[in-house]
């Protein structure tokens, strides 16, 4: 992993690139999560150079005194940035909780954007009650609930569904709710149409946490965005369909980003 530092603290990504004549893409994780969920679009690089990064305390980066909810956006935002001038990346895939932090890059943040891709995700992600107050009171009970069927996983026997609980178990309680909590309090409605990159919003088939509806709504509401359907997924498409997901980001970069 190579790091970056900024803001007081070290912000930790891993790039590839085996020359491939694409824009830099530069994958951004959901909430409990790490670079590592991102470990299948790394074939990426074969076409287009591929940076994956931990957000601020998860995974390998150092953690920020951040409140949940913009402030902490705002922070995950400026890892995004600071990685992204590193790597020179200039389309950002986010999945949940990292397409928030996409938005807000692409709404708050001056640095050059060819495409974003929304994947799993919405202009506003609100969060069931009990789930938030699960992640407070009942960790245990928060990581079981996501890995239910149709949540982030279509099929309960995935082989990944084991990865996901011990990320999730490994990025910690108190980071998580954290992220589940920014996620509550993030809505963007108003601004999308400030948004003119050109935008994917890419969505599993069974997905019930950001619902084929979120995604309609970012490719009616943006100037410039398409839906895209990955068929047999739930939340975490990336990691259950990743041929069909890494096919629809190739295929969105080749057509629309210069």
């Amino acid at each position: 992993m190579d790091t970056v530092t900024h803001h007081g603290r070290e912000t930790a990504y891993r790039v590839t690139d085996r020359g491939g004549t694409g824009p830099t893409l530069l994958f951004v994780h959901g909430s409990g999560g790490t670079h590592a969920v991102w470990k299948s679009q790394f074939r990426l690089a074969d076409e287009t150079p591929v940076a994956a990064l931990d957000l601020s305390g998860h995974g390998e980066s150092g953690d920020v005194n951040a409140d949940s909810g913009y402030e902490a956006l705002s922070a995950y935002a400026d890892d995004v940035v600071a990685v992204a001038e590193a790597t020179g990346a200039s389309v950002l895939v986010g999945n949940s909780l990292g397409g928030a932090v996409a938005l807000t890059v692409a709404l708050e943040r001056e640095i050059p954007l060819d495409g974003l891709v929304l994947a799993g995700t919405g202009a506003r992600l609100r969060v069931l009650d009990d789930l938030l107050r699960w992640l407070s009171e009942d960790f245990d009970r928060a990581v079981e609930f996501l890995h239910q069927p149709e949540l982030l996983f279509a099929d309960p026997d995935s082989e990944y569904v084991e990865f996901s609980r011990e990320a999730m178990r490994s990025v910690g309680r108190a980071v998580t709710e954290r992220d589940f909590r920014t996620c509550h309090a993030f809505d963007v409605r108003e601004d999308l149409g400030e948004i003119s990159t050109p935008a994917l919003a890419l969505v599993g088939e069974h997905d019930r946490l950001t619902p084929r509806r979120y995604h309609e709504y970012l490719a009616e509401e943006m100037p410039d965005c398409e839906l895209g359907v990955v068929e047999g997924a739930a939340h975490l498409a990336m990691l259950e369909r990743p041929e069909a997901f890494n096919a629809a980001v190739s295929d969105f970069a080749e057509r629309r980003v210069e």
